[in-house]
């Protein structure tokens, strides 16, 4: 796995991560701006062609 790769898989784990602690403290706004982040890093991976699958669920 080249460096990309990995960075942007961590990427997405920390937001997925981030997303869930925004929702548990109830924090609308914050959900809100994680959810769009965790879109375009999903948009960013299938234009390069990375899987992100199981590896960030």
């Amino acid at each position: 796995m080249d460096a990309f790769t990995a960075g942007l898989l961590h990427r997405i784990k920390a937001t997925q991560s981030d997303l869930t602690r925004a929702r548990e403290a109830g924090d609308d706004f914050l959900a809100e701006v994680e959810q769009a982040e965790l879109e375009d890093l999903h948009r960013l991976a299938a234009e390069h062609g990375v899987e992100v699958g199981a590896a960030c669920a």
